[in-house]
C-alpha cells in the first residue's frame, strides 16, 4: 500500500521536505540571535546614557576605534568651535524623517588636538550642488556634552563614499578624513552633541537612540520553528490521504468485479 512513497512524485516532495526541515530551524536561530543581539544593544545603550559624563579623552585619542561598549558614552569637550573648516554630511534624515544634512564642525581643545561635533541636523539646500543655510557655531570658548560615536566606514554604515561631492560637503563622518581636510590631529571617532542646545532649536539635535522596542524577531523565530514543525505533520496528511484514497479506489473496483452479471446475459 505504501509502494507509491518511491514514486518520482512522492521522493521528489519527501526530499524537498527533508531540505526544508534544516533550512527553516537555522532561519528560526538566524532570527532568534538577532533578538538577543538586539536586546543587548538596547542594554548597552540605557547603561551607557545612564553612566556619567568623562571628558572626552578618557575614551578616545588620536587614530583611536572607539569600541562597540564605549557607543553612546555621555562624554564632554571644553574648546573652540573651528567654523571654518565646518562641514555638511549629506542624505540624513530628522527625528521626523525629512532628508537634509548633519552640521559636522570641528572643536579645538586646549591642547590643540581636535574633535569632530555633530552639532545636529538642518535641511539640505535647494539643490544638491549649493551649501546649505547652517546657524553658526557658537563663539569663544564652550564645553560640549554629547553622546561618543564610532567613525562611519562604508563597510559598517551601508553609506558609499562618493567622490567628487561639492566643496564642504562629505558623506561619512569619519575623522581620519577630517584630519587631512583640516590638518590639525583629530581624535577618533565624534561627538553627538546633546548640549547646549543650539539657539531658536536649529541645528536640531540627534535624537536618542532607541533602546526600549526591541522588534519582532523572537516572534519570526517561533513562527520559522513552528514551520518547521509543520512540514512533518503535513507530510503525514497527505501521505495519510493517499493511502485512504487509494483504498477507496481499490474497494471500489473490488464492488465493481464482485457485482453479478444481469440474468440472460451471453458470453
Amino acid at each position: 500500500m505504501y509502494r507509491f512513497l518511491l514514486s518520482r512524485q512522492w521522493v521528489i516532495l519527501t526530499l524537498v521536505a527533508l531540505v526544508l526541515i534544516p533550512v527553516m530551524i537555522e532561519l528560526g536561530f538566524w532570527q532568534f540571535h538577532r533578538h538577543e543581539r538586539r536586546v543587548a544593544q538596547n542594554a548597552l545603550i540605557e547603561d551607557n546614557l545612564r553612566a556619567g559624563s568623562v571628558p572626552v579623552e578618557e575614551l578616545t585619542s588620536p587614530g583611536h576605534t572607539v569600541p562597540r561598549e564605549d557607543y553612546w558614552r555621555q562624554v564632554t569637550a571644553t574648546g573652540t568651535f573651528d567654523s571654518s573648516h565646518e562641514v555638511v554630511v549629506r542624505r540624513r534624515t530628522s527625528a521626523d524623517d525629512r532628508v537634509g544634512v548633519h552640521v559636522l564642525t570641528p572643536l579645538v581643545l586646549k591642547d590643540g588636538k581636535v574633535v569632530m561635533v555633530n552639532r545636529g541636523w538642518v535641511p539640505a539646500a535647494d539643490d544638491q550642488h549649493s551649501f546649505p543655510k547652517v546657524p553658526p557655531a557658537p563663539r569663544g570658548e564652550i564645553t560640549v556634552t554629547g553622546r561618543l560615536k564610532a567613525d562611519e566606514t562604508t563597510g559598517a554604515s551601508g553609506i558609499k563614499d562618493l567622490k567628487g561631492l561639492p566643496d564642504r560637503q562629505v558623506m561619512l563622518i569619519n575623522s581620519a578624513q577630517q584630519q587631512a581636510l583640516i590638518g590639525r590631529t583629530v581624535l577618533g571617532g565624534y561627538i553627538e552633541q546633546t548640549a547646549p542646545e543650539a539657539a531658536g532649536g536649529s541645528p536640531e539635535q540627534i535624537a536618542e537612540p532607541d533602546h526600549d522596542s526591541i522588534g519582532a524577531h523572537m516572534a519570526y523565530a517561533v513562527q520559522w520553528w513552528l514551520f518547521t514543525a509543520g512540514v512533518p505533520v503535513g507530510w503525514v496528511i497527505l501521505v495519510r490521504r493517499e493511502v485512504r484514497d487509494r483504498r477507496a479506489a481499490a474497494e471500489g473496483d473490488d464492488a465493481t468485479d464482485a457485482t453479478p452479471e444481469p440474468a440472460g446475459a451471453t458470453a
